[in-house]
């Protein structure tokens, strides 16, 4: 009779706890949504590059985001403001894409979302991205980690590996709070297997309707001195033209 009740104890609960497990994608999803308004936007992005505390170099961008027509990942166009020798460059990311346009020489050249912009920040790190459209999301398990902040957190591990031909990284790991879906931590590795780098998402803020991390402070894999602090202030919902993503209109860019 006992194990007759327990049958039937978990043919009902099972479907519910189907139902209440975490799933990695949504978990993923849900996370972009924090790091990325769902509309189009602006943002000024600080970066400031340490040398065993030092710093030694800075340089602040303008990013505009918005989704593309199709597949829903995000374009953007990021013009450089400072220092004043790179102000009025702008960098372009549409689809599989990425063009860097210098107004002195009227030229735009293909980048590569690796490339090193500025310390430990790459291309494709400025750029705004949905990882959930990019990669494919495996739940790990949950395990506890210290945040950006030093506080103790319980948070969803998941492993991304590429899935898209123009992703900055072939694998990451990502940390998202258990509590409210919040990034906390990622570590980016190349084919190889190799770490490049860690981040730590921090300093959430209310930003265009939700608390979002306005710092990302990145770590060098091989040298924990050689830090990135990127910042992110003055966000403001926008129209965005569909011509300011194409490639021949950079040289007429003008922001408004």
């Amino acid at each position: 009779m006992r194990s007759l009740f327990l049958f039937l104890l978990s043919f009902l609960l099972g479907p519910a706890l189907a139902w209440s497990a975490p799933n990695a994608r949504e978990i993923l999803t849900a996370s972009d949504a924090i790091r990325n308004p769902g509309r189009p936007f602006s943002v000024t992005v600080t970066l400031t590059e340490f040398q065993a505390g030092k710093q030694v170099d800075t340089s602040t961008l303008v990013s505009y985001s918005r989704t593309e027509r199709q597949g829903d990942q995000f374009a953007s166009l990021i013009r450089f403001v400072l220092p004043a020798r790179d102000a009025g460059k702008l960098m372009l990311k549409n689809g599989n894409d990425m063009w860097f346009y210098d107004p002195a020489s009227k030229a735009s050249v293909r980048l590569s979302p690796q490339q090193r912009l500025l310390g430990q920040a790459s291309n494709g790190d400025v750029a705004t991205v949905n990882l959930a459209k990019d990669y494919q999301a495996t739940l790990v398990g949950d395990e506890e980690i210290m945040d950006g902040e030093r506080r103790t957190r319980m948070a969803h591990k998941l492993a991304l590996t590429a899935v898209a031909p123009d992703a900055t990284y072939a694998s990451i790991e990502m940390w998202v709070d258990a509590e409210n879906n919040r990034p906390l931590k990622a570590r980016f590795f190349a084919e190889s297997s190799r770490l490049l780098k860690t981040a730590y998402y921090r300093h959430f803020q209310l930003q265009l309707g939700a608390e979002r991390p306005t710092e990302t402070v990145i770590i060098d894999g091989l040298n924990p001195q050689s830090v990135t602090l990127m910042r992110f202030s003055d966000y403001k919902a926008r129209a965005i033209p569909d011509s300011w993503m194409q490639r021949d209109f950079l040289p007429r860019f003008q922001p408004n």
